[in-house]
């Protein structure tokens, strides 16, 4: 009984210092952008896809839409909630899909995930943009950065879950204490 105790103590542990150290990875990947003409791209939607297809649901959500929520806190802070509310249902779908749905091929349930977690991040930013800004020329003039955001996101999380082994590396770890 007291070795299941401290096991399950090292896996919670491992789980709250991997999904903290996710939104901080996430925060600062939100805090700057890569300039390209027009505009900038955020990288941070690789650490959502990447966190969202490893962990659970909620931490998934605390990576995806607190991180991206206290990212724009710090140094942007108008589209705040847009980000929680659309990077925190991004995060949360993409990671019901790669555990709950297809669990046989988790490799395509996650596929599947980010493809929808890309499109609920480009409505999610358009939607808020039109409010926020009041203009939805404005949101359709940054609609393509949004989609190459979304895509650069889910293609580069899924090459570091999948291609790099963090996935499995992830739950070996998790499985040693299980």
């Amino acid at each position: 009984m007291y070795m299941q105790s401290k096991n399950k103590t090292k896996r919670t542990t491992v789980w709250l210092c991997t999904t903290a150290m996710l939104m901080a990875v996430n925060v600062a990947m939100s805090s700057f952008g890569v300039p390209v003409p027009g505009g900038h791209l955020y990288m941070n939607d690789i650490v959502i896809c990447l966190a969202a297809i490893m962990l659970d649901p909620f931490a998934a959500f605390m990576v995806g839409g607190v991180g991206a929520f206290l990212g724009d806190l710090f140094f942007y802070p108008l589209p705040m909630f847009v980000s929680l509310v659309t990077h925190g249902l991004q995060a949360v779908v993409i990671s019901v899909f790669s555990h709950y749905v297809m669990k046989k091929h988790p490799i395509i349930s996650s596929g599947i995930g980010v493809t929808v977690g890309a499109v609920i991040m480009v409505v999610g930013y358009s939607l808020g943009r039109a409010f926020i800004y009041s203009t939805p020329e404005y949101a359709i003039l940054k609609m393509p950065y949004q989609i190459l955001q979304a895509a650069v996101g889910a293609v580069l999380g899924m090459v570091l879950c999948w291609r790099c082994g963090i996935y499995k590396l992830y739950n070996k770890m998790m499985k040693h204490y299980h």
